[in-house]
């Protein structure tokens, strides 16, 4: 039988002990915090908040694993009536419809953006520079970063395809995401893994391989690797609970600026109490912005779609996410260069800012998958998303 080791008790290290496990491998997952899930957990208490968003996107690798497995537990239903209240600001004013010029990069017919380009030059040549500004601010929700138009045009249209897709990719889990990663550590256990939490690792172990599935920053101090460096984006968390009001917005996107407002009770009444509603503002901010820059931005698109909103507020919280928020990649790279999952001698790493492909957890997903497979020398199906190992 073979042995390995997984650090990292979020979704990216639950999804490698899985994955071991299943391959007949005996598995210790070691996590430093006394609770599993890494950025996926969600708050106990009256507002069940998750540190960005709650959805899983139906499109990518871990949809189907995950249902295969029945993982996904319950998902909370879009109700019609609030789908309707999807608010877009552009040029100051809220609109219920994107600009025309917008709409011309979401077209099925367009050509694959190129990688070495950045995103607002190859999109002005499609559509002119409003649109393309109002297409790139749009798509920060999947990607939260400041200036989308200054990443790679690749990196950036697979991000906008996804999440303007219809019907949409983004279901909720009901509860937020700490169900799921209950779920996914139950089986886990039931598969014989040896789940350790409170257990920092200062060392690696050399008698298993073993899965590196933290943050690239605690990867980097563990393995003692300066190179193991990419950029990412910092993004400001504003979190409210308000007393309902009939006819508050379900989602303000700004097109003007990078930001993105969700009411997330609009499909989920459990995550606050009878009578509230959850809000989490998402503002990404540029490395000299300050968390109070990232919160008035947050407090304009407030002002705008919640009448009253600061005589109606019942619990607040805000956080910066830096270095948080996944991989973003400049012109002239793509996922391919980023740190690679096989480091030598027995160690992988996981999480979404490695070598990887996908949207969002996708990332984390596809590399605990890669490790796995790296490190036991299995041949894991992937389907469409199966990577090139040696690239890996």
């Amino acid at each position: 039988m073979h042995r390995i080791t997984v650090i990292g008790g979020g979704f990216a290290g639950l999804t490698a002990a899985i994955t071991a496990a299943e391959a007949g491998a005996e598995v210790t997952l070691h996590e430093a915090h006394h609770t599993l899930g890494g950025r996926a957990r969600t708050a106990d208490g009256p507002y069940r908040t998750n540190e960005g968003p709650h959805a899983l996107y139906s499109g990518g690798p871990h949809w189907p694993w995950l249902r295969q497995r029945g993982l996904i537990g319950p998902l909370a239903p879009l109700p019609p009536l609030e789908a309707t209240r999807f608010r877009l600001r552009h040029r100051g004013a809220l609109r219920r419809t994107p600009p025309l010029a917008m709409l011309k990069l979401l077209r099925r017919g367009n050509a694959r953006a190129p990688v070495d380009t950045d995103f607002l030059t190859w999109a002005t040549g499609i559509t002119g520079e409003e649109g393309a500004r109002a297409a790139a601010h749009y798509s920060a929700v999947a990607l939260f970063h400041h200036d989308p138009g200054s990443l790679s045009a690749a990196y950036v249209q697979e991000r906008l395809r996804r999440a303007t897709a219809l019907p949409p990719e983004a279901h909720y889990p009901r509860g937020g995401w700490g169900g799921l990663i209950d779920r996914m550590a139950a089986h886990a256990r039931n598969l014989g893994v040896r789940v350790e939490t409170l257990s920092r690792v200062d060392t690696l172990p050399t008698d298993t391989p073993v899965v590196v599935a933290t943050s690239l920053d605690a990867a980097r101090r563990l393995l003692g690797d300066p190179t193991l460096t990419w950029p990412s984006g910092r993004t400001v968390l504003v979190d409210l609970a308000l007393r309902t009001r009939r006819g508050d917005a379900f989602v303000v996107s700004d097109l003007d600026a990078t930001g993105w407002l969700e009411r997330f009770t609009a499909q989920d009444r459990t995550l606050a109490p009878a009578g509230e509603q959850l809000i989490q503002g998402q503002i990404p901010i540029a490395p000299h912005e300050s968390k109070s820059h990232g919160t008035a931005r947050a407090e304009e698109l407030l002002d705008l779609a919640f009448d009253g909103w600061r005589e109606r507020v019942t619990w607040r919280r805000e956080a910066v996410a830096a270095g948080r928020t996944g991989a973003v990649d400049l012109p002239g790279t793509s996922w391919r260069d980023r740190p690679a999952v096989d480091r030598g001698h027995g160690v992988h790493l996981a999480g979404d800012q490695v070598a990887a492909p996908g949207v969002l957890s996708e990332v984390s997903f596809t590399s605990a998958l890669t490790a796995v497979s790296l490190a036991l020398r299995l041949d894991l199906d992937l389907g469409p998303h199966k990577l090139d190992l040696k690239r890996a």
